[in-house]
């Protein structure tokens, strides 16, 4: 089949480049988002998949959105049969749906109907799903709507953060892509309607969510901190100033000596929670690089009784 891959972040290479290396479908162009700003200088950078694209000598579109007329032209041009996407992050009107006869084929990597959204992995790590998986469906106008044709399952590990799981998940799942658009060719798959039951949605977690709560249990601390590792980043404040936290671990009742501390306290590594301590494993201050919890203590000289986002 002629293929227009969509796609834009590091997560979608997987499933591109196994559709490049495919004898049985010609990637004719990929979309893709416009290039941003990134990095401390905030220059002008193309996505991960423009990058790939370009190496591959592939057309590349990159509309800010597919309801420019424009775009749609663009697309047409291209005379895809099928469109397959991976973490786009568009959305893809009507006009544009209406224009691959075999429609646009979606790689989500949660078991829809659970985490609809812009952010599955991460809300299956602060929800503490044991299983989370991939599927490919039918793209149709609702969110994440559409008839599935294939799922693949993966555990969730004990320490898996987000880029962890998501990773795992961009590898296996550009393997059902590529079987889904191989069985959509030869006519062997059917897409079937979603179960109505176990819905859930992941929206996009922003920065404010990532502000760690100390009054939570040390469990769910734990989960928030994985889930926000490495976008956008748990954080907390002290002294007034913004440090972001790395992974955290749970300290065992066995390995607690003394009186229990208050959500936020330090005595470095631990820090308490609402039911609980963690230990801190990495932080990064504003402006610096990230460094060991004990050679930040080193550093600051806590004070007894000073806490972590104390108002």
């Amino acid at each position: 089949m002629r293929l227009l891959f969509a796609g834009t972040p590091a997560a979608a290479l997987p499933a591109l480049a196994a559709l490049l290396d495919s004898s049985r479908h010609q990637v004719v162009g990929v979309l893709t988002r416009p290039d941003a700003r990134a990095g401390r200088g905030r220059a002008l950078a193309p996505s991960p998949v423009k990058e790939l694209a370009a190496a591959h000598q592939v057309p590349v579109l990159t509309p800010r959105t597919l309801r420019d007329d424009d775009a749609v032209a663009g697309i047409h041009e291209l005379a895809p049969d099928c469109c397959p996407v991976v973490a786009y992050g568009n959305l893809i009107p009507p006009a544009a749906l209406r224009i691959p006869p075999d429609g646009w084929v979606n790689l989500h990597f949660s078991l829809l109907p659970a985490w609809r959204g812009a952010a599955p992995v991460q809300h299956a790590i602060w929800h503490g799903d044991e299983i989370t998986g991939a599927s490919t469906f039918l793209i149709e106008e609702g969110l994440d709507t559409g008839p599935l044709f294939g799922v693949l399952t993966e555990t969730v590990r004990a320490r898996d953060t987000a880029g962890d799981l998501l990773g795992r998940l961009a590898e296996a799942g550009a393997q059902l892509l590529c079987a889904t658009l191989d069985a959509i060719e030869d006519g062997s798959i059917r897409a079937e309607p979603q179960s109505t039951d176990g819905v859930s949605l992941a929206p996009k977690i922003t920065s404010e969510d990532a502000r760690i709560d100390w009054r939570a249990s040390a469990v769910a601390v734990d989960r928030q901190v994985r889930a926000c590792t490495p976008v956008p980043g748990a954080w907390t404040v002290f002294r007034g100033q913004r440090i972001k936290v790395g992974p955290v671990l749970p300290v065992t009742t066995t390995e607690v000596s003394g009186d229990p501390l208050a959500p936020g306290e330090l005595d470095l590594p631990r820090v308490g929670t609402g039911a609980g301590e963690v230990r801190l494993d990495t932080v990064q201050p504003a402006g610096k690089a990230p460094m060991d919890a004990a050679a930040w203590a080193r550093g600051i000289r806590p004070q007894p009784g000073e806490r972590l986002d104390d108002a």
